[in-house]
Formats: structure tokens, sequence, C-alpha cells
């Protein structure tokens, strides 16, 4: 039953549904000690747990369809390997870092509603974030229509470019995908319905596996069939999440499609594109590397190798959705809570980077054979476990921290820290340690690094001077700001 609020979606739920709240968190507690710290390090660990759990496995799932298609490409042949990594990390990974990136500023917006009790907003503002996307898809068509042109002007070998070109028209369907999947899974993640994404993962992962054995092997479609797998799995998770948004799953946060979605879409786009440029700028450059790696000799087995170890290194850090928590924390006027999570997800973190670090080198030799038959790739790849442990390392604590930029609405901000550091520092260093000094790809995943490192660093002392109690106050004045104007968006179409 509806509260007199029903009109304006500010129904009494609790913030963490079915989670325990942290006592004190709200009214100091920063200097608590033995048992008081350690419970309340427990109750962190599972809200943050409650949310990041089913997002880990998500991820995995997605990212898992991506090394399946390139396990069955790599078992095919060489040259359709570096053909489907070249279409699927750079023309795909373009797109892909630049829709995840604008459809991160729903994280902002959607999760500073959800802490505020602003649920009603929160449908309206997914909607706003479908169309801005799907504009944004229709803008990069280009870039797979004329892509062989394009591989061979940056000087991709002939062969290669005229099969990745061919791969990324068939790869389209899937661009598209992308522009509903990430605003669902960022609506659902911030209101902390986040098993439902996991099990349509699930159900995305068994039927790609399938899919995947049928075409390649049963039907023998060859590449092709290898590449169209992805179309096919990923629109079945857009599918999936749609029907469980739509149909009943968030009664308190879909009111049905508006057309309140087509105003405020500028002020919308603006927050959007300072999102996409913070993150696809992280994205595109770990991209650039592998398309970098076609000009090295032995171009084929460099980049197979660089991309499987990208792909793995995705797959192992998951780039976990800790900013939610923060989001709504700071959502709800609750700056000490945003730190603490903040302090707790960074720990963690570091905590899984490590086990993940120590397993690399153990068989550090022994996991290229999931992707490849190829001895001379499995010998690149295994000369560069110590570099590839090192950045799962240190991309176990970045990602967190951009989430926490991201969560805290600074992705302005942040943008031009990654510009800095991965085109003016990494991607140079890279450069000059690949060719000048003729170190390959060690010397450019080297660049990678120390790119990634700079900015890690920056990012960590923005966040351990932050004052979390001011940027609480401003996340409570916006999102009265959004909601007065949307509510008065809404008065003026009824009248």
């Amino acid at each position: 039953m509806q509260s007199s609020k029903g009109k304006t979606g500010e129904e009494e739920v609790p913030l963490l549904q079915r989670v325990p709240s942290i006592k004190g968190s709200e009214s100091g507690g920063d200097h608590l000690e033995g048992e008081d710290l350690w419970m309340r390090i427990w109750i962190e660990s599972k809200k943050l747990w409650h949310i990041v759990g089913p997002a880990i496995f998500s991820r995995l799932s997605s990212f898992s369809m991506n090394v399946i298609t390139q396990a069955f490409a790599g078992h095919i042949g060489d040259l359709e390997l570096a053909s489907l990594s070249i279409a699927n990390n750079v023309l795909i990974g373009f797109s892909f870092g630049l829709l995840l990136g604008m459809a991160s500023g729903l994280e902002t917006l959607c999760g500073q509603a959800f802490g505020a009790k602003k649920y009603h907003m929160m449908g309206i503002y997914m909607q706003r974030s479908w169309i801005v996307l799907f504009l944004c898809s229709v803008l990069l068509l280009p870039m797979y229509v004329f892509a062989t042109p394009f591989l061979k002007w940056i000087g991709e070998p002939d062969d290669v470019a005229e099969q990745a070109g061919l791969v990324s028209l068939w790869l389209i369907p899937l661009h598209f995908s992308f522009a509903f999947l990430f605003p669902l899974q960022r609506f659902l993640q911030c209101q902390l319905k986040t098993a439902v994404i996991a099990w349509v993962s699930l159900v995305g992962l068994i039927v790609h596996v399938f899919v995947s054995w049928l075409f390649v092997y049963g039907l023998k479609l060859g590449l092709f069939g290898a590449s169209v797998t992805l179309n096919f799995s990923w629109w079945i998770l857009v599918f999936g999440l749609l029907v469980y948004t739509t149909c009943g799953g968030c009664p308190l946060t879909w009111s049905g499609f508006s057309l309140q979605a087509f105003s405020g879409l500028w002020e919308f786009l603006k927050l959007s594109a300072a999102a996409g440029v913070m993150l696809c700028l992280e994205n595109w450059y770990y991209r650039i590397l592998v398309l970098m790696a076609g000009s090295l000799k032995n171009a084929k087995i460099a980049v197979d190798a660089l991309s499987i170890c990208y792909l793995s290194c995705a797959i192992v850090i998951c780039q976990i959705d800790y900013r939610v928590r923060v989001a709504n924390e700071l959502g709800a006027g609750n700056g000490k809570g945003a730190k603490f999570a903040t302090i707790v997800s960074v720990v963690t973190s570091t905590i899984i980077g490590l086990i993940f670090f120590v397993l690399i080198m153990i068989f550090h030799s022994k996991f290229a054979i999931l992707f490849t038959s190829s001895k001379d790739v499995m010998t690149s790849i295994d000369k560069l476990a110590i570099l590839f442990a090192l950045a799962v390392l240190l991309n176990s604590v970045q990602p967190v921290l951009s989430g926490v930029a991201v969560g805290s609405g600074w992705q302005k901000f942040v943008a031009f820290i990654n510009l800095g550091c991965y085109y003016i520092v990494g991607l140079p260093i890279g450069c000059l340690l690949g060719w000048f000094f003729n170190l390959g790809v060690e010397g450019i995943w080297s660049g990678m690094i120390g790119g990634t490192g700079i900015q890690t660093l920056i990012l960590a002392i923005i966040v351990i001077r932050c004052d979390w109690e001011n940027e609480a106050r401003k996340a409570t004045i916006q999102v009265k700001i959004w909601a007065k104007e949307d509510d008065a968006d809404s008065e003026n179409q009824i009248t």
C-alpha cells in the first residue's frame, strides 16, 4: 500500500533492504576502537558484498562471453584471433567505453536519488539515459562501417584489417545493445536489485556457451559464427532486465514510459558526457595499447598476447561497483558513512588484488592455453606474467577510487586527471619503451602500468583529502534541485 507520499514516490523503504545499518555512522564514531570498530567493518563489508557480490558475478559473466568468443576464434587460427581481437578491443571497445562511461552518470543521479528516497525520479533518469546513449550509438556507426580503411590507415596488416572490418559489421547489433543494457544495470544496482542482474547474466552465459559451440563446431560457421553469438547473448541480457523492470520488479522506481524523459536532456547530456569522457579515456587507454601492438614485429602474435592479457586482467578486476554505496550514503546526507564505505572497499579490493597476484605468478605459464593453441603466443604471454600480475594488483585499487569519484559526482575533474596520466604520461612511455628501446609488448605494457600508477596515486590523495560532510551536503541539495525541476516539468506537461 502506498503512503501519502505516493505521488512523488517517497515511500519509506530502508536504504539497504534486509541489510542492517551501521550504528553510529550518522552521528559520529570516527574513532571507534576494538569490538565496535570490527563490528562496523563487518557490517559495512556485508553491505558492500550485498551489492558487489552479484555485480562481480554479472561482470564476470559478461566478460566471459567475450573471452569464450575469443577462445573459439583462437582455436580456429591466429588470423581469426587477431582480427576478432582488433574488432573487439578497438572498435567494440571504443563504443563500450564511451557508452559505459556515459551510463555511469546514471549512478550519480540514481544512486543519490535512491539515498534521498526520491524514488520516482529514477525511472525518468533511466529513460533519459536510453535516449542519450541511443543517439550516441547512431553517431558512432561510421566507425564500424569504415573500419577496414581506418585500420589500414593506422598501420594494421592488410589481412587483419580486412577481416576485422568484416567482423565489425557483424557486431553492430552488439554495439546498440550497450545503449539499453548499461542504463538498466545501473538503474537496478542503485536500488540494490543486484540479484536479478546476476541471474540474467547466468542465463546469458549459458546460452552463449551453447550457441557458440553450435555455430562454430555444429554448423561450422567459423569466425562469423563466433562473432554473431555475442549479438545474441548480449541482447538476451537486455530483454531479461527490461522484462523484470517493466513487469512489476521495480514498483517504486518504474511507473511506465513517460514523455517527461524527453525534457531536461541537455543537462543530462552534460553529466553523461563528463562521465563518458572520464571512463572512456580510461577504457580506451587499454584498447589503444592493443592497437599499438599491431605495429610491432610479429604483429599477430603481439596483438594476440596483449589482448589475452587485457581480457584476463579485465575479468580479474571486474571494476567492482562500490560506487553505489558511496552515492547512496551521500544522497542520504551521510558523509561519515560514505567515508567509511570508501575505506573498507579500498582495503577489500587490495586484498583481492594480492590474492590474484599470487595466483598469476604461480600459474603464469598455464592460463594462456585457454585462449590459444599457438606456442608463440603462449611464450609471449609467459614473458608478460610479472607485468600482468602488477597490473592486476594496481588495478584492484584504481577502479574503486574511480568508482568513488563517480558516486560523488567528480566526473569532470577526474576526466582531466585521466587525460594527463594516460595520454600525456602512459602512452608516450609505452611508445618509447616499445619502439625506441625495442622492448616490444613488454614496453607497451610497462607504459600502461606507469600511467595507471600515477592516476591511482592522484586519486588516492584526492580521496584522502576529501571533506565528506561537505560532499554529503552538496549531494542532498543537488538531489532536491533535480526533484523540483522534474516536478515542475511534469506539472507543465499536465497543464
